[in-house]
């Protein structure tokens, strides 16, 4: 019996021939990546120094921090947890990205997206990253370990294997991918597994739609999820890898713990109701709910065929009176193409308000709602608070149906502006 993708990178990186799921190995990440956020990086610094008396960390070209987080800063306390952060970058010789953008996004174009690579960080975003053949996991606080080890302890995941087939429809989009396998699936159906994803469908997907799918993992319950690089992975990732390693591909006879294959031809788009990530609709049975706000952006969608999408619905049209829409390009490289290309430009005169990448739109530390309030958006959450007040509810849908609702001040199908 053969072995899947994520097999063969926790094998080499614990030195061992092969393993299988099940199996408690010790494993060295290729990489160790992170942002700074009180209660994280402050602690895990302060720990790996006071705890275990570990001044410096093993090979620091391991290391990647990423200030995208209180960007730009509103209290002296955030600008004080971003000058530790520096320092400790400085002083280990690690790698530190600063304003570049959400470093989940960042981090596939400064070179962490290697196609056989094992990536470790405390957030579940990281799991993008496997749109390039990467092993991303999120290890939540475990990750202090990764900062005084070499090596960390992990049992091998089993892997859910999803065949995508069909081909999508005018208007539907990456997000309505991924929510619909929720929807279908259920919330947990890859809880504590790897979910690998291919099929022709993937084949014909953009490297940004499988950074999308991948990126929202967690949702399903998975540890991560991971697809087989291919030519589109080649062409994107070019001369960026900071490692020179070859491709893992998952093999014919690999073990699963359950296969699934999902027809996506006849897909609509869709739409994530309050409260919880799970609470799937068609974006039809909605149409007419009036909405205040609009949030295009996050480690999910903001990427170009985000913002393409989103300027197509509004070009020549303008922004309902009162309605709030707020477009955050996932990267500043992002940031600069959408401004060679004139998107900029049609969503800023359709009366978006454009800011420059940061994650601070998604988790509520800016333009946040009132009571009463809804917002369309493609941030990654809609649990009560997450853009402000407890009793404010957040409609998760994709980047053009947010133009469409901004446009009607109500959850609207985009297919009639495309």
């Amino acid at each position: 019996m053969g072995y899947t993708l994520a097999e063969k990178v926790l094998a080499r990186t614990s030195g061992r021939d092969h393993v299988r799921a099940g199996d408690e190995i010790e494993a060295r990440p290729d990489f160790v990546i992170a942002y700074d956020f009180p209660g994280y990086t402050d602690v895990i610094f302060r720990q790996m120094r006071d705890d275990f008396g570990i001044e410096r960390v093993d090979d620091p070209s391991r290391f990647a921090i990423f200030i995208d987080h209180m960007v730009p800063t509103a209290t002296p306390k955030e600008e004080e947890l971003h000058q530790m952060t520096r320092a400790w970058c400085a002083e280990q010789g690690a790698a530190l990205y600063e304003r570049h953008g959400i470093g989940h996004q960042v981090s596939a174009e400064v070179g962490y997206a290697v196609p056989g690579g094992f990536a470790v960080h405390f957030d579940g975003h990281v799991s993008q990253l496997g749109a390039f053949g990467s092993l991303a996991i999120g290890l939540r606080r475990n990750l202090l370990e990764a900062f005084v080890r070499p090596a960390i302890s992990i049992r091998v995941p089993e892997t859910v294997r999803i065949n995508l087939t069909g081909s999508l429809r005018p208007g539907v989009m990456a997000r309505d991918v991924f929510h619909h396998l929720v929807r279908a699936l259920g919330p947990k159906f890859a809880a504590f597994k790897v979910l690998e994803l291919g099929g022709p469908a993937v084949t014909e997907m953009s490297i940004e739609s499988r950074q999308t799918i991948c990126g929202l993992a967690m949702f399903t319950g998975a540890t991560t999820a991971v697809m087989m690089p291919d030519d589109k992975t080649a062409d994107w990732l070019g001369d960026r890898p900071k490692l020179a390693l070859d491709p893992v591909f998952s093999d014919t006879d690999a073990v699963y713990a359950a296969r699934h294959t999902v027809d996506l031809s006849a897909l609509e788009p869709v739409v994530v109701l309050p409260p919880t990530p799970s609470n799937t609709r068609d974006l039809s049975e909605v149409i007419g709910t009036e909405v205040q706000a609009g949030y295009l952006g996050s480690c999910a969608s903001g990427r170009i065929e985000d913002l393409r999408a989103a300027a197509q619905v509004l070009k020549g049209r303008q922004i309902a009176p009162g309605f709030a829409l707020h477009v955050v390009p996932t990267s500043r490289a992002l940031m600069a193409r959408a401004a060679a290309e004139g998107l900029i430009t049609t969503l800023v005169e359709a009366g978006a308000f454009v800011s420059s990448p940061s994650c601070d739109y998604c988790f509520g530390r800016i333009a946040t709602m009132a009571e009463g309030q809804r917002a369309v958006s493609t941030g990654t959450l809609n649990v009560p608070g997450r853009m402000g007040h407890p009793k404010s509810e957040i409609f998760l849908c994709n980047a053009a149906a947010v133009a469409a609702a901004a446009i009607e001040g109500r959850i609207a199908d985009p297919r009639r502006y495309l």
